[in-house]
């Protein structure tokens, strides 16, 4: 018996050590009494596992090697969770520690936080290390250890009176501030937003900590835009920089468990700019054109079109110089590939004109343009206005035809919580361009405007019109992305059915009608 127990007794202090020894060790041991699943390790092709990678990274800031950190890494590859078993592990190593945690947003640094915590109430934990929390600091964002250690999250922006990161004098790890994911990737296109968290660090964060330069920092995120934190950090060449692109210079996956190489170059052919940032850690320039020109798929014959609809954006002012009225005709369809029709739709710009004109001439010039638009086999069932200024008064015009179904389009400062601006609408109907789901006639007259106009669009509001891309940006909201246009379709569709249904119901009752009346006859 006391034979086994001394056998017992090694295997704890074995697995203690290896555990203090090796972050990795630590993490693939807790993640699984935490999960019951194995942290399983990424196998990349020619490539060291990020996984390890980081790993590194992070004891280099534990053993002072490193005292300014950035970590560029897509989004969903494992990151936090290697931060929140690596702060307990630095617990487990000096119980003193003070951590602060920030994220974009404190609900979010609060959830990681609370993961710490969890891993620290663990028996396998705290019977192995013996840390102990205070049992009245036991808040989700804000707790202490027995023997004077903190873990505090932080959003950005928000305030951190009275904490701070790090211990002042001592000559080893104290703890440090841990930014991870500090901002939130559909406002980084927003100046304001962006700009106010770069100066919250500058003048909040940087002043919580509590031996000043000799606290490290760990800033581990993708990359949201070219002028992001990371990238104003990186500029002062005090900082050690990683950046690990989901694809290398071979495209060999970074981490093919997640994201094959198939699906990594799709993602950048649906969506190459967000891709450029979050995917590769290479934000492009703002300046740079939204929409390719060689993405607009040209057509010699027109596709079989299920349903029209027209888009106009009017002149914001009375004004004939700077600002244009902008019409758009067209045509929802389905995608046929090797002659079978797939349940894939897509748009087809029929025509378009681009107008300079006061607005009294307004009204004759786009009931011109409908009537253009009648032509056409299959009749346009919608026409949608921003609703402003101007589009106010064609809005009450369109509405006094018979039979035509007039759409409001409002744009309001916020949707779902979110900035909406005209860079996040681009942003939004880019993946739809990049996939060939617009098509133009090929000799159509208007083609030549509208691909120079689209590629000239940019992120930073450098380009000087943008009202045929505003037509675009409308035509993928309802005809693709709301289907407005498609339910519309569908149920006129399930209506003629049904209408035909009726037809034969109707017919059918008739003959039995009829052949009743002719046997009585007979009779």
């Amino acid at each position: 018996m006391k034979a086994e127990s001394q056998e017992i007794n090694s295997d704890i202090i074995n697995l203690k050590a290896k555990c203090l020894a090796s972050l990795l060790h630590f993490i693939k041991i807790y993640f699984k009494v935490m999960t019951g699943r194995e942290f399983a390790i990424s196998h990349p092709t020619c490539r060291e596992s990020h996984f390890i990678t980081i790993c590194r990274k992070l004891v280099d800031v534990f053993e002072g090697r490193t005292k300014r950190l950035i970590i560029n890494v897509p989004p969903r590859y494992g990151k936090t969770t290697l931060l929140i078993h690596f702060v307990a592990w630095a617990l487990a190593r000096y119980q003193d520690c003070n951590f602060l945690y920030v994220s974009y947003s404190k609900d979010l640094a609060t959830k990681q936080t609370q993961n710490v915590r969890d891993i620290l109430n663990l028996p396998a934990y705290r019977n192995l290390f013996g840390v102990q929390l205070n049992q009245d600091s036991l808040a989700k964002d804000d707790f202490k250890t027995s023997k004077g250690g903190n873990i505090v999250a932080c959003g950005a922006g928000g305030t951190i009176t009275g904490y701070g990161a790090g211990i002042k004098g001592v000559n080893r790890f104290g703890g440090s501030v841990i930014i991870d994911d500090i901002h939130k990737p559909d406002e980084a296109l927003s100046d304001t937003i962006r700009g106010g968290v770069i100066e919250w660090y500058h003048n909040t964060m940087k002043t919580r900590l509590n031996d000043g330069e000799n606290t490290p920092i760990i800033f581990i995120g993708q990359r949201v835009h070219e002028d992001d934190l990371a990238a104003r950090l990186i500029d002062t060449k005090q900082w050690e920089t990683v950046v690990l692109p989901a694809l290398d210079m071979h495209e060999n996956a970074l981490y093919p468990e997640m994201h094959t190489r198939e699906q990594l170059l799709q993602m950048k052919a649906d969506n190459p700019y967000v891709f450029a940032a979050q995917m590769q850690q290479n934000p492009q320039p703002a300046g740079g054109g939204v929409f390719k020109k060689d993405w607009f798929f040209m057509t010699e014959e027109e596709p079989k079109i299920l349903a029209t609809f027209i888009t106009i954006d009017s002149a914001e002012t009375a004004s004939t110089l700077n600002d244009a009225t902008a019409m758009s005709f067209w045509g929802l369809y389905k995608v046929v590939q090797n002659y079978i029709e797939t349940d894939v739709y897509a748009l087809h710009w029929i025509d378009a004109m681009q107008v300079w004109i006061e607005a009294k001439d307004l009204e004759t010039e786009v009931l011109a343009f409908y009537s253009q638009c009648m032509r056409h086999q299959v009749k346009p069932s919608i026409v949608a206005i921003e609703k402003k200024s101007t589009g106010v008064t064609l809005i009450g015009v369109l509405k006094k035809i018979q039979g035509l179904n007039v759409h409001e389009i409002e744009r309001p400062g916020m949707i779902n919580g979110r900035a909406n601006s005209k860079a996040i609408r681009f942003l939004q109907s880019q993946p739809y361009v990049a996939k060939n789901l617009i098509s133009f006639p090929r000799y159509g007259k208007h083609v030549p405007m509208c691909v120079e106009h689209c590629s000239k669009i940019t992120l930073n509001d450098t380009h000087r019109f943008d009202d045929l891309a505003d037509n675009l940006n409308d035509a993928i909201q309802i005809g693709l992305i709301d289907k407005i246009v498609i339910g519309m379709f569908a149920n006129r569709g399930k209506t003629e059915e049904t209408n035909t249904i009726v037809a034969k119901i109707l017919q059918s009752q008739s003959r039995i009608r009829e052949s009743r009346r002719k046997v009585l006859w007979q009779r």
